[in-house]
């Protein structure tokens, strides 16, 4: 079964930007995350693999409609609370 990420060939999303956006965050909640992101990746808390899973198994209204950083965020929040090191609901905002 195709997750959302495998969304290639599909219609319907318009055409992609291809402009060069040299900013790597737009907003400071952006860095923290990417922080959060290796900060816990290097302690071994989840790998890139857990993490890319997270993101891909999002609902797909919500994947659609998320940021790039809040995927991330999502994910991490994700397999904290699979992992029992936060309560489920503890980091919604």
């Amino acid at each position: 079964m195709a997750r959302m990420n495998d969304i290639g060939g599909m219609e319907g999303f318009g055409p992609i930007d291809t402009t060069d956006d040299t900013e790597p965050f737009h907003a400071d909640w952006e860095a923290r995350v990417f922080g959060l992101f290796n900060a816990l990746r290097a302690q071994g808390v989840f790998n890139t693999d857990e993490f890319r899973n997270a993101i891909e198994s999002m609902p797909p209204g919500e994947y659609l409609a998320a940021s790039y950083y809040e995927r991330w965020f999502h994910a991490i929040s994700t397999l904290l609370e699979r992992k029992g090191l936060i309560k489920p609901g503890e980091l919604d905002v």
